[in-house]
Parts: structure tokens; C-alpha cells; sequence
């Protein structure tokens, strides 16, 4: 969208930096020349070059963290808002910008603000824009990574087992996201904005079953369960019940209505978003 960057040499703290998205940020901004600087909660590692210690839930190890950044990259790892406005608080202060990865199940409800049942994300969003720190929210779709949830059964049989084989998802890549994230960091034109990323496309779980077979160069093949055996799955490996219900209400409602596939990524990186054919090519070895 521009190409006018906020400060060449400013300093950008990642806050996840080792998580799907966030390790993918913080290479990309180092290899576009920008310093990174990792929190940490591990004291061995933050006396390495390019780590800070401290902690989401500590304010003040947090603003000690972001001292002398100019920009922030927020990831929130926890089930509830439980002290994310003191962290917000301690961001704000601090840095001039921050990047909060979101969530495409917020809505925004007309009067009430961002809204997500039962996840944090909404209220992190609300804790944001009330702050009054300059922030870009991203709002992904599912992440291609999730498919990695049937690299054990792929390997060990070749059959994928689940609910809603033709449901159509959009999975986006996250090196996308992470590349979407970059821009809103290091250029100015992003404030406020609310960009939901998704994939170029709509494939159904079972069609990125038989794609990821592809590119490993394996036969396989999707096997549908009802979903009371996929609900009960969900909750032996500990899913809240609610969550478990919610996701599957979800997948339920993609087999007559897929996922849309947006623009988001090409109209902020000015390149299409990787297709999931691409992620499962580059990703094919942890399937065979």
C-alpha cells in the first residue's frame, strides 16, 4: 500500500517471536534491515544478542522490554483478557506502533465494539483502540500450519479422519501473514486498519488431504466421522466443550457456505498470498 517506511532504523520488539507467525516476522524484518529485539521469559536466552527478557504479565518487565522500540508486534497466548490491559498499557507507553495479531472469528458489532465469544481477541482489540496507541489489527483466517494437526495419522496411514471433510476453508500461510504484519510495522498508511487475510482459495479439508498427498508424493484419502466422535476426540485432548462445539458449528456451516477467499494479502504486500498447494509443497517432508 506504501512504501514510506516510519524510521529505518528503528527497533521492532516481537513478542512471540518463536511461535508459527512470529518467527516469520521477526526474519522478515531482519533480512528488510531492521533490528529485532525477541521477549523472552528465559534468562539465558535474553543475555543473547537480539533478546530481551520479560513477560506479558509483567507490566514492568514488559515496558522494560519496549523501552527505546519504536514498534511492537503482539501476539496474546492466553484463554482470557486476564491482564492484558496492564500489558497494553505497558506497550502503549512505550512504543509508537503496535501490531496485534488477531483472529477472523472477531466481528464487530455496531455500539459494543470487537467482538469474540469465548477467545480474548476482541477484548485486546478494545484494550487497543482505547489506549491510544497507533496499532493495525490482522484478523487471519485458519493458519496452513493447522494441517500439520494430521501429520502423524498421514505418516503412520495415510487416512485422515475427521468431520466435515467438505467443508471449504481458506487457509492462509504465515509466512503471508507474517509478511502483511512487516508492512503494517515498518511503513506508515496501516493505523486502524482491520485486514482479514485469508489464502487465494477455498479448498475443502478433504481436497488439502489429497494436496498434501501430492506433494509428498503419497496416496491419501479423507474418512468421515460423525460428529459426536469428532466432538468427543476434541475434548479428550482438551478442548473446552463450548470451544469444541463452536469450532464444529463452524465446519458444519463451510459445507454449504466455504470460506471467502479476500485480497488482503496482495493489496498490502502488492504480491497474491501462497496457495495452499505452495505450503503443502514446501511443507511436504513433515508428511512422509
Amino acid at each position: 500500500m506504501t512504501d514510506k517506511r516510519t524510521d529505518d532504523g528503528s527497533t521492532v520488539l516481537v513478542i512471540g517471536a518463536s511461535g508459527t507467525v512470529g518467527r516469520h516476522v521477526t526474519r522478515q524484518l531482519t533480512e528488510a534491515g531492521t533490528h529485532v529485539r525477541a521477549l523472552t521469559r528465559q534468562a539465558d536466552r535474553a543475555r543473547q544478542e537480539g533478546f530481551r527478557q520479560g513477560d506479558l504479565l509483567d507490566p514492568a518487565s514488559l515496558r522494560a522490554a519496549a523501552r527505546g522500540a519504536g514498534a511492537a508486534f503482539l501476539t496474546w497466548p492466553f484463554p482470557t483478557t486476564e491482564g492484558a490491559a496492564e500489558a497494553v498499557a505497558a506497550l502503549a507507553g512505550e512504543v509508537g506502533r503496535v501490531v496485534f495479531l488477531s483472529s477472523a472469528v472477531v466481528r464487530d458489532v455496531p455500539g459494543a465494539g470487537p467482538q469474540s465469544p469465548g477467545r480474548p481477541d476482541g477484548g485486546i482489540e478494545a484494550l487497543l483502540a482505547d489506549s491510544g496507541v497507533r496499532h493495525t489489527v490482522l484478523r487471519p483466517h485458519g493458519f496452513a500450519a493447522n494441517a500439520l494437526r494430521w501429520a502423524e495419522e498421514i505418516r503412520t496411514g495415510g487416512v485422515v479422519r475427521g468431520y466435515g471433510g467438505a467443508a471449504g476453508l481458506s487457509p492462509v500461510d504465515e509466512r503471508d501473514i507474517a509478511a502483511v504484519a512487516v508492512r503494517a510495522l515498518v511503513e506508515d498508511g496501516h493505523d486502524g486498519a482491520r485486514y482479514v487475510l485469508t489464502g487465494p482459495e477455498s479448498p475443502t479439508q478433504a481436497e488439502q488431504v489429497r494436496i498434501i498427498g501430492e506433494a509428498a508424493g503419497r496416496l491419501l484419502r479423507w474418512e468421515e466421522i460423525p460428529r459426536e466422535a469428532a466432538r468427543q476426540r476434541m475434548l479428550t485432548t482438551g478442548w473446552p466443550p463450548a470451544i469444541a462445539d463452536g469450532a464444529l458449528d463452524f465446519i458444519h456451516a463451510r459445507i454449504a457456505e466455504p470460506e471467502p477467499a479476500t485480497t488482503t494479502v496482495r493489496d498490502v504486500t502488492d504480491r497474491p498470498a501462497r496457495s495452499f498447494r505452495t505450503w503443502a509443497t514446501d511443507h511436504a517432508a513433515l508428511f512422509r
